[in-house]
């Protein structure tokens, strides 16, 4: 190899480099916006939608008899909105500070990891049966990890239960530069042309009145798995199920 390739290659790699940095910290910068975004959108808007809810609260304690028909379920609605909507901000506010929490890597078990999460799952009333295959350890924020399982195991629980005979089931394996964890079930599934959607922030494909949720916690995945390196993606279909996998880069274990 001549001295001038050598030296064109460096000078690529060079601009690789300099090109991974620039866009390394636009999305930082990006990320801290949003971040900066959601603390003033919880601190700004909680204590107005405090006061409509008392105030909506105080009518129906002292004027309540005064109100029948369609004075009292716009009274009803005006309240139940004004919970929603605090909870829809406190779910931001939960997302935003769990993303900026510290990175703390470990070697995690994470059959172990997902067998605690099942256990708990199945502890709070949980009819599905799971199976959990050896899963190869992972390099990663046990917290941060956990949290990601145990949504993927929530979601799958709570997609499932009208099924006769729920299953869930947890699959690993390494392939090349990384290692992909899955969690399947046998539930309700949804549009294959939809998948994307899924991690939007409250992005939801199904009816509220069918399946209760606010569309926060596969974004809160995908920030995780984003944060250790990996990607995370969706597979189903209508009435068929739903198989959602995240990948980590593999380390030295």
């Amino acid at each position: 190899m001549s001295a001038e390739t050598i030296e064109s290659l460096r000078a690529e790699r060079d601009r690789l480099a300099a090109e991974l940095a620039e866009r390394s910290a636009q999305l930082e910068a990006v990320s801290h916006e949003f971040e900066l975004f959601t603390q003033a959108l919880s601190h700004d808007l909680r204590a107005p939608l405090r006061a409509v809810e008392g105030f909506a609260q105080i009518l129906v304690e002292d004027y309540g008899d005064k109100f029948e028909g369609d004075g009292r379920r716009c009274i009803d609605t005006l309240t139940a909105g004004a919970r929603n909507a605090s909870a829809l901000i406190e779910d931001l506010h939960s997302f935003s500070r769990l993303s900026r929490r510290p990175y703390r890597p470990a070697v995690i078990d994470m059959r172990h990891l997902a067998g605690q999460k099942a256990e708990q799952l199945t502890a709070a009333g949980a009819s599905a049966k799971f199976s959990i295959d050896p899963l190869p350890c992972a390099w990663g924020d046990p917290d941060l990890l956990g949290a990601v399982m145990e949504e993927l195991l929530g979601n799958a629980v709570k997609f499932s239960r009208r099924h006769k005979q729920p299953a869930i089931e947890v699959r690993g394996a390494s392939e090349q530069a990384r290692t992909v964890y899955s969690v399947r079930d046998n539930g309700v599934g949804f549009e294959p042309k939809y998948a994307d959607r899924l991690f939007g922030v409250f992005q939801r494909l199904h009816d509220h009145k069918d399946f209760e949720g606010r569309g926060i916690g596969l974004a809160t995945v995908q920030r995780l798995v984003h944060r250790h390196g990996g990607e995370v993606w969706a597979e189903g279909k209508t009435n068929g199920g739903a198989v959602f996998s995240f990948s980590l880069p593999l380390r030295p274990l």
